[in-house]
């Protein structure tokens, strides 16, 4: 039985090892500036890339694409001895004067990147501008801004952060992070010292604000799931409760609170219960019974690493 087990674990070794060497394939970058200069040290680096086109210089990785017009090539600092062909899988790869990065659907645009293969992850600052489209040709497109970005290329996910403003048709959004899932155009939105905002605006100028302190939102289907002390105002209707779903197309928000309550301040009546359905076009607030099956799925608005969890 024992020479079983160690054979049983010689092969989950292996797996991983295997495992481990494709991830880091997977992170190694590959830089391209035919028609541009090279200079620096070709063995022991950085190598200098640089282009007379604004976009001359592509790198790729994974399943995302980086254009400059400046790039640096290097070892970490702790690999100073090494060459960049020992350093591969660590080194560090720098674009500059302006930089495009694609990636499926996203488009991102910011001055710096900072591009590491160790972890992955490349980092777009001092202010970004994204746009993803939409699946429908005939959609809007959903814009973000923020101070930075970084983008993980063993996923299809981008971290947005600082200042982080959502543009997603008639429906803007602010918060101090986002995390998105491009494919699924799931973003989470969260804040630290304030509540995130999310604001609606229909064909006739009417406005519903939700606050919360976690909004997530699925942009192509326009849904949200607002979490944690949040508040619906609608005109003269405020609603508060612990939780919320909203459907943009239907025009029906659930809140859920223990119990959850809304105050219409023209008509000067309350309702409350633990759950209501509110119809945001024509104004009205309902109690939802147990037996009532709701529209949402809160499982619908957790990101892929949390599924699991």
């Amino acid at each position: 039985m024992r020479p079983f087990l160690i054979l049983l674990a010689c092969f989950a070794f292996l797996a991983a090892l295997a495992q481990e060497q494709d991830a880091t394939e997977k992170r190694l970058i590959v830089i391209d500036s035919s028609g541009g200069t090279q200079s620096g040290n070709l063995r022991k680096g950085p190598i200098i890339y640089e282009h007379p086109e604004a976009e001359g210089i592509k790198a790729t990785v994974s399943t995302l694409s980086i254009f400059a017009q400046k790039a640096e090539l290097r070892t970490p600092d702790d690999a100073a001895d090494l060459s960049l062909v020992q350093a591969k899988g660590r080194r560090i790869a720098n674009f500059s004067e302006g930089v495009r990065v694609t990636r499926g659907r996203l488009e991102a645009l910011g001055p710096l990147l900072s591009y590491n293969e160790a972890t992955g992850i490349g980092l777009l600052s001092d202010d970004v501008n994204i746009t993803v489209a939409s699946k429908d040709e005939d959609g809007e497109p959903v814009l973000i801004t923020a101070t930075e970005a970084e983008f993980d290329v063993d996923t299809d996910v981008s971290i947005s952060r600082g200042n982080v403003k959502l543009d997603n048709g008639n429906q803007q959004a602010e918060a101090d992070e986002m995390e998105y899932e491009e494919e699924r155009t799931l973003g989470v939105l969260s804040c630290t010292d304030r509540q995130c905002t999310i604001t609606r605006e229909d064909a006739d100028g009417k406005i519903l604000t939700i606050t919360a302190n976690n909004i997530r939102v699925l942009t192509d289907q326009k849904k949200l799931h607002a979490l944690g002390n949040v508040t619906v105002i609608d005109g003269s209707i405020t609603s508060t409760g612990d939780e919320v779903f909203f459907d943009d197309e239907a025009g029906l928000a659930e809140v859920i609170g223990n119990p959850a309550e809304a105050v219409d301040s023209d008509a000067g009546t309350t309702v409350s219960g633990a759950r209501l359905q509110q119809d945001i076009e024509y104004d009205v607030v309902e109690p939802m019974n147990d037996a009532q099956a709701s529209a949402f799925d809160a499982g619908d608005f957790l990101l892929t690493r949390e599924q699991g969890e």
